[in-house]
């Protein structure tokens, strides 16, 4: 890389997050947003030679950390963690793939720009969130959901009824409840039973399909 500069490519849904990361970064001598995409796929189509992939926890498409990471991995590329969200066990998810570390969206542009000179350099990020989540988590088996069983199960764990979730999805309610039939039988195969609404609704929280609740806030 000329002059010492370091080519970042961004994995993000957002085109915000985008156009603000390249903001952060217009006064760096040595770091260069030059690529953004809003899925993994995407990125990989561009031909620039990365020092750096910033990759963001969940995307619409519905893709895993751990499957994004090993993908980009795959082609070559070190990964660092760019999130707006604190779900522990995606973050462990992505940290068992071998990321780089974790950065919050949230943390002052500094700390970000810096984050991302380092692990364009090469060196891990160690924050204390990342550290938490890795000591903290349980080893969860990924339990394989497709991204449509993802939407009903987040859908109906969250509270809604069978008929609403039909209404909201576009499916008939025989299909929602089949839908729920595989979800549960996934999960009973993973060694982790969800046989009422609540532990589904459990299962969603520790898989990042709904958000971890806040009580008291």
């Amino acid at each position: 890389m000329q002059n010492g500069l370091r080519r970042i490519g961004l994995v993000e849904d957002h085109e915000s997050v985008a156009l603000g990361l390249r903001a952060m970064l217009v006064d760096e001598a040595d770091l260069e947003l030059t690529a953004w995409a809003p899925t993994v796929g995407e990125l990989l189509a561009d031909s620039a030679d990365f020092a750096l992939v910033v990759l963001d926890l969940r995307l619409a498409d519905g893709t895993s950390p751990k499957a994004n990471v090993e993908a980009l991995h795959d082609a070559g590329l070190e990964v660092l963690i760019f999130t707006g969200g604190e779900n522990p066990y995606l973050v462990r998810s992505a940290a068992r793939a071998g990321v780089l570390g974790v950065i919050r969206k949230s943390e002052p542009a500094a700390k970000v720009v810096e984050a991302l000179r380092v692990a364009a350099s090469g060196g891990h990020v160690m924050t204390t969130d990342w550290a938490a989540a890795i000591d903290a988590d349980p080893d969860l088996p990924d339990v394989g959901l497709s991204p449509r069983q993802r939407e009903v199960l987040a859908l109906y764990a969250s509270g809604e009824k069978v008929t609403r979730v039909a209404r909201l999805t576009g499916l008939a309610e025989q299909t929602v409840n089949d839908y729920l039939n595989r979800i549960r039988r996934k999960y009973a195969e993973a060694g982790r039973p969800a046989p009422t609404k609540t532990d589904l609704y459990k299962r969603a929280v520790e898989d990042g399909w709904l958000p971890i609740p806040h009580y008291g806030e």
